[in-house]
C-alpha cells in the first residue's frame, strides 16, 4: 500500500509517538466555470462554479488544523468567460499592473498551495499559458513535459516546468505541538496533448509517459525529504490500463502502484470518485460487464490501497483526502488515508449546499458582466429550436447546422488555397459536445428566435481549429464504425429493457458525418472499443452508406472536414494517423459557425435525411438517458417517448422505438440546401 498501513494497526503502535491529521482539498476540470452562471441560458446556475466551491473550501479548512488546497488542471477553457479572457488584449496591461487571468485571481484569493496543468491548458499555446501562470501566487508543477536545450554542445531534454514542489507546512500534531511537514506535489498530464494541440506544440515540447515520469521523480522527492507526496495527475481511470501500457491517456490505475506516492488527486474524465456505493459508482470505474474492480475500495475511497479522489467538473465538487500521519524515528509517515467528495448542489433534492463566496463574486464582477455582454451579442435568427437532447439517437438540426457551416468554409478554403482538390466531394464531421457528459443540465437548447454568440458557443464548446483530411470510402465507413461504438448491442429477441448507450463512450467522440446518408445496425456487435482499439474485426454496424443516392465506392476519395483534436488523434479514430492532411487552417471551428450564421442571417431549419437506425423487425424495449427537460420536444419526435422515470443522477429515461422509422424532410438553412 505504498507504505500506508491500516489505521487500526497504526493505533496499536506506542502512544508515545505523536500523530497528525492532514487534509488535502482538490478541485479539477473547472473549465472556466468561475461564477455560478450558465452563460448559454443567461441565468444563475447553483449547481456549479468555483465561487461556490470556495465556500466548501472555507468550511473544509475550518474543520481541521492542517490543510492544503490543490488544483488538477483544465482550468482556463470551457465557457464564454474562458474564451473572453483569452481574447483580452494583454497590451492594455502595464508592467506595474500585469495581466492576471480571472481564474488565477480567484485561486490566489482562495489560497491554493499548488496546481498542475490539464490538457486544455495548452489549447491557447505555450506563450499564453506562460502568461497565465505568471500571475499565480502558488507554484505550478509538471514532471513529464520537456524541451530540448543545448547542454555542453549536446541536445538534452529538460523539464519545461518545475516537475515538483515540496511545501514546508507548519502543522499541529495530536499533542498541540507544531512541526514542519514537507509536502511534495508532482504534476502529470496525458502525452496526447502533443496530438490534440499539435499546431501549438509540435517541435516545441515533448511529453513522456506519466507512470515512467512518476517512477523517475518520486524517489528524488523522497531523497529531498518529502514526508508526504501527492500526485496531481490529470488523468482518468481505465480498468484495462496496466503498468505496461506506455503513454496511456487514463493511467491512474498504474499510477496508484508507483512506490512512494501517498495520495492521488486525479481528473480529466469529469467523473466523481469515490461515491457512496458500487451501485451508483460510475461505470467508468467498473470492469467488464460492470463487474467490480478489485483495486477499488469504496469505504475509504482507495485505488490499490492508495487514497484517491476525482472532483468531477465545473467547480461542482470539492475532493477531500484525509491523511493520518505518525512520527516514526523522527520522521512523519502516512499510515492511513480516506477520500470523499462534497457537492455544491444536491441534484436529487434540488438543494443548494454551498452559497457563492462574496469575496470571489466581487472579484469576478467586472469580467462576468463583460462576458455576459460578449455572449449575448446577436449574430442571426433561427426559425426552429436547436437542441442536443436526442442527438445521440437521431438526426438533429444543431449538428447539421455545424456540418453545413464547416462544409461551406472548406469549399471556400479549398478554392483559395488548394484548387487542385475542388473535384473531391467535401464531407463534414460534427459531434454533440453538450450531450449529458457533465450531468442532466449539460445539453444545448437554443429556442427559436435570435441567435447570439453564446448559441454558437453552446454548439461548439472547444477552441479547436478547422482541419481536413483526404480519405477513401473505406476510411469513411471505418470512421463511422468507430462512432457507432457508442451503442450497446441490442438483442432483438430480448423482451426486457435494454440500455442503448454505452456509458464508457465519450459523447464528444460520437461523430456524425454530413453530406452522406447511412444507417446503424445496433443488433450487431461494435467493431471498435471506446478507446479506438479494434474489438471485433468481423463486425460491422454501418449499412446503406450512400453519397448522392448511390452506394459509396470503397475507393472513392473524399475530403472530411473536422477539427485539430480529431484529425491529430483525439479519440483514436481509425485511419486518421495515416490520412493526408489537405486542409490546415488556423481558424476556429466555433468562429466558422459564428461567421456562417451571421452570413446567413436567417436560418430556417428542418431535419433532413442523414442517418438512422436499421429497423428491428420485432419490438424491443430500448431506453436511453437525457435531460428531463427534453420532454418538451417529444411531440416532434414520434420514435421517442418518456418513461416518467428519473435515475439517481437526475437523468430522465426515454424509450426509443427502433421498429418504426419516421418520415424525413430536407433541411434548409438560409437559402442553401444541405447536400444529400
Amino acid at each position: 500500500m505504498n507504505g500506508i498501513q491500516n489505521e487500526h494497526e497504526s493505533n496499536m503502535q506506542t502512544d508515545a509517538e505523536p500523530t497528525m491529521k492532514l487534509r488535502i482539498m482538490s478541485t479539477t476540470d473547472v473549465h472556466a466555470c468561475l461564477m455560478d452562471y450558465d452563460y448559454y441560458r443567461d441565468r444563475r446556475d447553483p449547481s456549479l462554479g468555483l465561487c461556490r466551491t470556495a465556500s466548501l473550501v472555507k468550511q473544509a479548512r475550518a474543520e481541521v488544523e492542517n490543510a492544503v488546497l490543490v488544483d488538477n488542471g483544465d482550468l482556463i477553457q470551457g465557457t464564454p468567460l474562458g474564451t473572453f479572457a483569452a481574447r483580452i488584449d494583454s497590451s492594455i496591461f502595464s508592467e506595474a499592473e500585469p495581466f492576471v487571468h480571472p481564474a488565477i485571481a480567484v485561486m490566489n484569493a482562495m489560497g491554493y498551495d499548488a496546481a498542475t496543468f490539464g490538457n486544455h491548458e495548452f489549447n491557447y499555446g505555450l506563450d499564453y499559458l506562460d502568461q497565465v501562470i505568471a500571475g499565480a501566487d502558488f507554484p505550478y508543477v509538471n514532471a513529464n513535459v520537456y524541451v530540448h536545450e543545448q547542454v555542453s554542445g549536446s541536445a538534452c531534454a529538460v523539464n519545461r516546468y518545475t516537475p515538483y514542489v515540496i511545501l514546508n507546512k507548519s502543522c499541529l500534531d495530536s499533542r498541540g505541538e507544531r512541526h514542519n511537514v514537507r509536502i511534495g506535489c508532482i504534476g502529470l498530464v496525458p502525452p496526447q496533448i502533443l496530438d490534440w494541440d499539435a499546431a501549438h506544440l509540435n517541435g516545441r515540447i515533448q511529453v513522456k509517459d506519466m507512470v515512467l515520469s512518476a517512477l523517475e521523480w518520486i524517489p528524488r522527492m523522497r531523497e529531498e525529504g518529502a514526508d508526504v507526496i501527492i500526485a496531481l495527475a490529470h488523468t482518468g481511470f481505465d480498468a484495462d490500463v496496466s503498468l505496461m501500457d506506455c503513454n496511456a491517456e487514463n493511467a491512474v490505475l498504474p499510477l496508484s502502484l508507483v512506490p512512494g506516492i501517498d495520495a492521488i488527486a486525479f481528473s480529466h474524465t469529469h467523473k466523481i470518485f469515490p461515491v457512496p456505493d458500487f451501485h451508483s459508482l460510475n461505470s467508468s470505474f467498473k470492469g467488464e460487464q460492470g463487474a467490480p474492480v478489485p483495486a477499488i475500495e469504496l469505504g475509504d475511497g482507495t485505488i490499490n490501497g492508495l487514497p484517491a479522489v476525482q472532483a468531477g467538473y465545473g467547480g461542482a465538487q470539492l475532493g477531500i483526502i484525509d491523511l493520518s500521519l505518525q512520527q516514526v524515528d523522527g520522521n512523519w509517515q502516512v499510515v492511513h488515508g480516506r477520500s470523499m467528495v462534497r457537492e455544491v448542489y444536491d441534484r436529487l433534492h434540488g438543494l443548494e449546499l454551498a452559497e457563492p463566496d462574496l469575496e470571489i463574486t466581487r472579484l469576478l464582477r467586472e469580467v462576468h458582466q463583460n462576458t455576459v455582454m460578449y455572449a449575448n451579442a446577436p449574430i442571426g435568427r433561427v426559425e426552429a429550436p436547436l437542441h442536443s437532447y436526442f442527438s445521440l439517437v437521431q438526426e438533429e438540426a444543431s449538428l447539421q447546422l455545424l456540418n453545413q457551416a464547416q462544409c461551406a468554409y472548406a469549399r471556400s478554403w479549398i478554392a483559395s488555397y488548394a484548387p487542385h482538390l475542388r473535384h473531391l466531394p467535401v464531407l463534414s464531421v460534427g459531434s454533440p459536445f453538450k450531450a449529458g457528459r457533465n450531468g442532466p443540465n449539460d445539453y444545448a437548447d437554443i429556442p427559436a428566435g435570435p441567435v447570439a454568440i453564446k448559441s454558437a458557443t453552446e454548439l461548439y464548446l472547444f477552441d479547436n481549429t478547422v482541419k481536413g483530411v483526404k480519405m477513401t470510402g473505406v476510411g469513411v465507413k471505418e470512421w463511422l464504425e468507430m462512432a457507432a461504438g457508442i451503442y450497446n448491442q441490442i438483442d432483438p429477441a430480448e423482451a426486457g429493457e435494454q440500455p442503448l448507450l454505452n456509458p464508457l463512450f465519450a459523447v464528444f467522440n460520437f461523430d456524425v458525418i454530413g453530406g452522406i446518408t447511412y444507417q446503424v445496425d445496433v443488433t450487431q456487435p461494435a467493431r471498435y472499443k471506446p478507446d479506438g482499439s479494434l474489438h471485433n474485426p468481423c463486425a460491422g454496424r454501418i449499412a446503406n452508406l450512400q453519397y448522392q443516392g448511390r452506394p459509396v465506392d470503397p475507393d472513392q476519395e473524399f475530403i472530411l472536414v473536422s477539427s485539430n483534436y480529431r484529425v491529430f488523434g483525439g479519440g483514436n479514430f481509425p485511419g486518421l494517423r495515416e490520412a493526408e492532411l489537405v486542409l490546415d487552417s488556423a481558424d476556429e471551428n466555433r468562429q466558422v459557425l459564428i461567421d456562417y450564421i451571421a452570413e446567413q442571417g436567417y436560418l430556417e431549419g428542418r431535419v433532413h435525411k442523414n442517418w438512422s437506425f436499421v429497423p428491428i423487425a420485432h419490438p424491443v424495449n430500448v431506453t436511453f438517458p437525457s435531460s428531463p427537460d427534453a420532454v418538451k420536444y417529444i411531440g416532434s419526435c414520434p420514435r421517442i417517448d418518456y418513461t416518467e422515470r428519473v435515475n439517481e443522477q437526475g437523468y430522465g429515461l426515454f424509450r426509443l422505438n427502433l421498429s418504426v422509422q419516421k418520415a424525413e424532410n430536407a433541411v434548409i438553412f438560409g437559402e442553401k440546401v444541405y447536400p444529400h
